[in-house]
């Protein structure tokens, strides 16, 4: 089952290309563009992944891929962490404030969703951190609601995907299913 225009790799070919346009790749990249990149069928690069993911889990290895945000990406192991902060002993990157985080949460939770209803939310003006978290990557306009005024409408990004470690957004969704689980518990429903 060949492509037309389909290389003849053999399997350590197509695994080394792989390993080596994952970790040149600054962001996560998908299987999907692995294919289209190296002429062959997602089959034969997921084959490849799988291969990769099983000699860094097997290996006493620094290195993992990792499926991050819809793609993979190669990093470090994190039991080697603390050798690798005092390698780079930079300033860390300021964190967000706790408005930022409650914008943040309301965002993830409730996307898309307009500025108006995130102050009816927490019930403050939002607009400065509305342009923190844009400025940082973490939300993005999605579009404009059909209302009157067609206000914005805010989601999350990949980079927030990343920023906090999740798969993609299922992996969210199942945390706000689960709390919501949580609370009807405690409230004895």
């Amino acid at each position: 089952m060949k492509m037309s225009n389909e290389k003849n790799w053999s399997e350590a070919e197509v695994v080394g290309a792989l390993e080596a346009l994952i970790f040149a790749s600054t962001e996560p990249i998908s299987s999907c563009k692995l294919a289209q990149i190296l002429e062959i069928h997602e089959e034969v690069v997921k084959k490849g992944l799988c291969h990769i993911k099983e000699k860094y889990d097997e290996d006493v290895r620094g290195l993992q891929l990792r499926k991050l945000a819809g793609g993979y990406q190669i990093s470090t192991k994190p039991q080697y962490a603390p050798y690798i902060e005092k390698l780079f002993i930079t300033p860390r990157v300021s964190s967000l404030s706790s408005a930022a985080l409650e914008t943040l949460a309301i965002i993830a939770f409730k996307e898309p969703i307009t500025k108006a209803e995130i102050e009816e939310i927490r019930g403050v003006k939002v607009d400065s951190v509305l342009s923190t978290l844009t400025e940082r990557g973490l939300i993005e306009d999605v579009g404009r609601k059909d209302t009157i005024g067609r206000p914005l409408l805010y989601g999350t990004t990949p980079e927030f995907l990343k920023y906090f470690g999740f798969k993609n957004s299922q992996e969210l969704s199942q945390i706000y299913q689960l709390s919501k689980g949580e609370k009807r518990e405690e409230q004895g429903e």
